[in-house]
């Protein structure tokens, strides 16, 4: 894409699977990735030494694939644990870091987990209430509504 030091623009950039607006800047495009966020976004683009002003278009193909391969694997570039979306891995015991479908897979197989078991979270979601605390006697309501009729 790079002749003589030009670069061209480019107004669609895939990374990791995800197609990402080449007018958003660096942490803004990354961030559209599924898994990762606007602080990790900047901790790669830091740790990559590269300009947070710079629009995704702008990026050259070696950026590009040196992006895509620290957003694959965030140990590689010696970012702190709690950075990562996935600590101590339930399986393996290891701190990772998923992105796009490998992270949608594992939360529905977490939740799998917890339906099996019988744990309070799994029963939960099992009869589709809310699992995380909220109030449920008036929010949450699926189904027709109740009406309330007025004394004659």
């Amino acid at each position: 894409m790079s002749e003589a030091g030009e670069t061209q623009f480019r107004y669609i950039v895939r990374i990791a699977g995800t197609d990402i607006d080449g007018k958003l800047k660096l942490p803004y495009g990354l961030a559209e990735i599924k898994g990762i966020g606007l602080q990790t976004a900047n901790a790669v683009i830091k740790a990559l030494g590269l300009d947070p002003e710079r629009r995704i278009g702008e990026l050259t193909d070696e950026e590009v694939r040196r992006i895509e391969e620290a957003v694959r694997d965030l140990r590689k570039l010696g970012l702190p644990k709690w950075l990562y979306n996935r600590r101590r891995d339930y399986e393996t015991g290891e701190d990772l870091h998923l992105i796009g479908a490998d992270l949608i897979f594992q939360a529905r197989r977490d939740i799998e987990r917890e339906i099996r078991i019988g744990s309070w979270r799994g029963i939960r979601h099992k009869l589709g209430l809310k699992v995380r605390g909220q109030r449920t006697r008036t929010t949450g309501r699926l189904g027709m509504t109740v009406g309330v009729r007025k004394k004659r």
